[in-house]
Formats: C-alpha cells, structure tokens, sequence
C-alpha cells in the first residue's frame, strides 16, 4: 500500500446525489483503485468485495450518534438515530480497498445505500494504517445538516433506543451490532461504550 496525498476538500455542498455522486467519480479519476473509510455500518455490513481491509486513523473527525434517522432506522413520525462522521477529534475505523474495474459499481452500491437523498458530504479523507497513509471515501455529517441533532439528553436517547424502527431494525440493534463490530477490529470507542453502558442501565441490552 502506498502513500497517497489526500483530498482534502469536501465533493460538494449540494444535495443532488446524482451529482455528487459525478463529482466523487470525478475527483476519484478512475486510474487508481478506490479506498472507503468505514466507521459504523460499513465496518460490519460493508455489502461490498475489498480487496484488502486495515485498521485506520482519521484525525480531524469523530464518531457521533448525532445523525437523526427517519427511514433506515426510524420513521418521519418517530425519527431514530445513525452514526455520523462529524468535524473535530479522531476516528477509528475500517478503510477497504476496492479495485479499479469494480469501483464504479461499488459507488453505485453506496450511493443507493448512503446518499439517496443526498444527506451525507462525501470527503476524501487522510487515512493512518500500519501500511501508510491513504486517501479514503468517507461520508461525513456537516454541523449545519437538518440531520444533525445537536446535543441530545440521556433521557430521549432512551426514548429513542427503547422505540425507534425503520426499514433495516432498530436503532438499538445499530448501535448493538456497530458496537460488536468495533469490538471484533479492537477498536475501542469510548462515546460508543458509554451509550453501550447507558442502554443496560435501563434494561434494554442484557
């Protein structure tokens, strides 16, 4: 694995997938192959062939159960809550290498997984392995998203974890199998064991 410079400006600001979606394939070039940064979902359902995976650091941004979620684990009515990659501190994650000829159907993939409304800003961000540094796809959260909840008490992260449900489970289950998933890498995260501890303390998680 080589050492990359990486691409540090964000895709887009605009919500239009199809267009962020021509952006990305654009600045990614298509010469080389494609790496993508993991740090919730994609790291225990990645629903794609790598050909190679490694821990990886991301510096300059965080995990955060701050992503309000109204169809893949809420609703409109009741909205439950996703992982986000937002700006400040360190994230440790997954990166994947996806190979040329299959990178286009990869993006194709994640789009209709992440960004079919556009809600995400794609980045190319720094990633830290043991190899060397490399420029990953990430799907970060911007702090001005309508998607973005904001600080949230205890009390409603409860409501939420105990009723919330879309059309891939429940919040609780993400948060349940996220947390497995970066106990199976070695990962220690301690906002996610916090709410791990949070959801046994009231008898949601045995």
């Amino acid at each position: 694995m080589t050492a990359r410079d990486p691409l540090t400006a964000p895709v887009a600001t605009i919500r239009d997938p199809h267009r962020l979606l021509a952006q990305t394939r654009a600045q990614w070039g298509g010469r080389r192959d494609l790496w993508i940064f993991g740090y919730a979902s994609l790291i225990w359902r990645p629903e794609f062939q790598a050909v190679e995976s490694h821990l990886a650091t991301v510096h300059g941004y965080h995990r955060a159960l701050r992503m309000r979620s109204r169809i893949n684990r809420g609703t409109p009515e009741r909205p439950g809550l996703v992982f986000a990659l937002m700006r400040g501190g360190s994230c440790r994650g997954v990166v994947y290498r996806v190979v040329r000829r299959d990178a286009n159907y990869v993006l194709e993939q994640l789009w209709a997984r992440e960004m079919p409304t556009g809600v995400y800003d794609p980045r190319w961000v720094p990633c830290r392995t043991a190899n060397g540094m490399v420029a990953a796809l990430a799907f970060t959260l911007s702090h001005r998203s309508p998607s973005f909840t904001g600080t949230i008490e205890d009390t409603e992260l409860i409501n939420i974890l105990r009723h919330a449900r879309g059309r891939y489970g429940t919040t609780l289950d993400y948060l349940i199998e996220t947390a497995r998933g970066l106990a199976r890498h070695g990962i220690r995260d301690r906002h996610v064991e916090r709410l791990l501890e949070l959801a046994r303390s009231h008898a949601l998680v045995t």
